[in-house]
């Protein structure tokens, strides 16, 4: 089968030939690939940014954002069959330690991360696992649906901590309205009664902000964002949603809170650097989010279905993945692209 696989970091992707993957255990489910997510962390990955976190082995076959059809299961496998359509959550997990017992799967101590320690959908087929897929319903279709895999689940995972701080009469900031924003945006007026405040240095996507229902949008280019959130909030927001993570939102999210407030980082690679003083003295809470949930991923389908929350993306052949890449890297991007065999 033809898989894009990282050979060299910062170097572009090759396609090549690999063997099909086989099944080996009981509960392991050969994926034929109808769409996979190009996401930001597919970039990281590229520029070596997880190489020491991962201890991932070169080459390997990336793209963790999956969705197709059941090719071929194990013998144990009851939940699906050859034929089904399905969305992947992420990770493959055990069942058995405290993390998975709990629910919290995505932090597993035997977690298998196809796309990030193993081989992922970037490819014509995948090996999954019968605990991490989510039949479809028949108006899903798997390449339209594919970023709720990883882009979905990561913004509803940090929008549902929300939930009890997002009263009536409350506002929430969403910083940067790109693959991950656009969708916790729609989340935010899906899940709560927060007003909405979208942050973005795009006009265009502002637009696309306020299209899905925005309630104030600011464009941050010129670096006005704590003073235009403070006089739209009379004093701060009561929750400040970063996708972007840079060394400037991490800087000037906590500045947009009003005391009491939460701060919820969901994009990565800058650095905060903050008195701790002042974290205490304002009893602001910082939380870090990672994936969601497997129920995460079905109760946002369940979204989905009900029309409340939609995706914006673009699909593309899978032999312009590096083409897709650099047009992320770019920002040229607009919501998610999906990358489809």
């Amino acid at each position: 089968m033809k898989a894009a696989r990282l050979v060299e970091y910062n170097q572009p992707l090759k396609v090549e030939e690999v063997p099909e993957p086989r099944i080996t255990g009981p509960y392991d489910v050969i994926l034929r690939v109808g769409g996979a997510g190009v996401c930001r962390t597919d970039l990281h990955l590229i520029e070596a940014v997880w190489k020491d976190t991962l201890h991932s082995h070169l080459p390997f076959t990336i793209g963790h954002e999956n969705a197709g059809w059941v090719e071929e299961v194990g013998q144990a496998v009851t939940n699906v069959q050859p034929g089904d359509a399905v969305i992947c959550h992420p990770v493959i997990t055990c069942g058995f330690c405290r993390a998975c017992r709990a629910g919290n799967d995505m932090h597993c101590v035997n977690i298998v991360f196809p796309g990030l320690t193993t081989d992922g959908g970037y490819a014509q087929y995948l090996k999954t696992s019968a605990r991490s897929v989510i039949k479809l319903k028949s108006n899903a279709q798997p390449a339209e649906v594919a970023p709720f895999a990883d882009a979905g689940i990561t913004a509803y995972h940090a929008v549902k901590k929300t939930i009890p701080l997002a009263f009536p009469g409350s506002s929430t900031v969403i910083t940067g309205i790109g693959g991950l924003g656009h969708i916790g945006l729609q989340l935010v007026h899906a899940m709560t009664t927060a007003r909405s405040i979208a942050l973005d240095t795009s006009d265009a996507r502002l637009q696309f902000a306020h299209s899905l229902g925005a309630d104030e949008t600011v464009n941050v280019s010129q670096g006005d964002g704590v003073q235009a959130v403070q006089r739209l909030t009379d004093g701060g927001a009561d929750v400040v949603i970063d996708f972007v993570g840079t060394d400037q939102t991490l800087r000037e999210s906590i500045s947009m809170l009003r005391k009491g407030g939460a701060y919820l980082i969901v994009g990565y690679g800058g650095i905060m650097h903050e008195p701790s003083l002042d974290i205490i003295n304002r009893e602001i809470t910082v939380m870090g989010n990672l994936v969601g949930t497997y129920n995460d991923l079905v109760e946002l389908m369940e979204l989905y279905y009900q029309g409340q929350v939609k995706i914006k993306s673009s699909q593309y052949p899978f032999d312009q993945v590096n083409d897709v890449l650099h047009k992320l890297d770019e920002g040229h991007v607009e919501g998610r692209a999906v990358l489809v065999p």
